[in-house]
């Protein structure tokens, strides 16, 4: 499951104060390339975990091992499934109590689970399928966040309706669990493309306000870690979406 509530981990963050232009500009391309650092990471931990449990749960959903049906197929599913949405409320309510070191182990645990919870896509879909969406992903994000972090214009206005864009999809994604309808599945990732795409520019922008030159290492670690998570979470939803309208299903 891939349509979290990636506001959730917005609840926390800090106003942008003006400083001297040298110091500005260092210090924010230092924090902004640590926040895409970070990302990186949880992606990366996020396809080794969705391999390693590809190959432990067997080749094809027909020959799954005992461990593949217990975490496809069984009761245990639900928790694989519903773990990392537990990860991003656990971060979002909690943050301001950990430590930055425990803020970023909480993070590459969700990237961990998140691992798991999506690995089935490898069973379901060709690894060129996977691999075309994953590169398309990543230069759109690409463009979109070059767009938030350099336009001079404000995207804060457009923050309410992506909100309300996504409590839609989230609804409808409810529905369509019992109406199991493929037309309504194929609106749905469309219209999550298009709102994760205004999310990944309107974040990015909000994250580069979010910067504050007199911070602490502790404080900016933190933010650092809590935008990763918000940029992850716009992510990995365009390629959810790209996958289920441009995939090929495996035989």
């Amino acid at each position: 499951m891939s349509n979290y509530d990636r506001n959730a981990s917005s609840r926390w963050g800090a106003s942008v104060a003006q400083a001297g232009g040298a110091e500005l500009d260092q210090g924010l391309r230092a924090y902004m390339l640590g926040i895409y650092n970070h990302m990186t990471l949880g992606l990366g931990i996020t396809g080794l975990v969705a391999l390693g449990t590809n190959m432990l749960a067997g080749p094809d959903l027909r020959h799954l091992t005992p461990f593949g049906e217990a975490i496809y197929l069984s009761p245990l599913r639900f928790v694989v499934m519903l773990a990392p949405l537990a990860f991003v409320f656990f971060f979002s309510f909690r943050i301001n109590q950990m430590s930055a070191a425990t803020a970023r182990n909480v993070f590459f645990l969700f990237a961990a689970a998140m691992g798991v919870s999506i690995s089935a896509i490898l069973l379901v879909y060709t690894g060129q399928s996977i691999a075309r969406s994953f590169f398309i992903t990543a230069a759109a994000f690409g463009g979109l966040s070059l767009y938030g972090y350099t336009t001079s214009r404000s995207l804060s206005g457009f923050g309410s309706f992506l909100v309300m864009g996504l409590f839609g999809l989230i609804i409808a994604g409810l529905v369509n669990m019992f109406l199991q309808s493929t037309g309504f599945q194929f609106a749905l990732s469309c219209l999550t493309v298009l709102i994760f795409a205004g999310f990944t520019a309107y974040d990015t922008q909000s994250l580069k306000e979010m910067y504050y030159v007199n911070d602490d290492a502790e404080t900016a670690t933190k933010k650092s870690v809590n935008g990763a998570l918000r940029l992850y979470l716009d992510f990995l939803n365009i390629f959810m979406a790209l996958l289920n309208l441009t995939g090929n299903r495996n035989n």
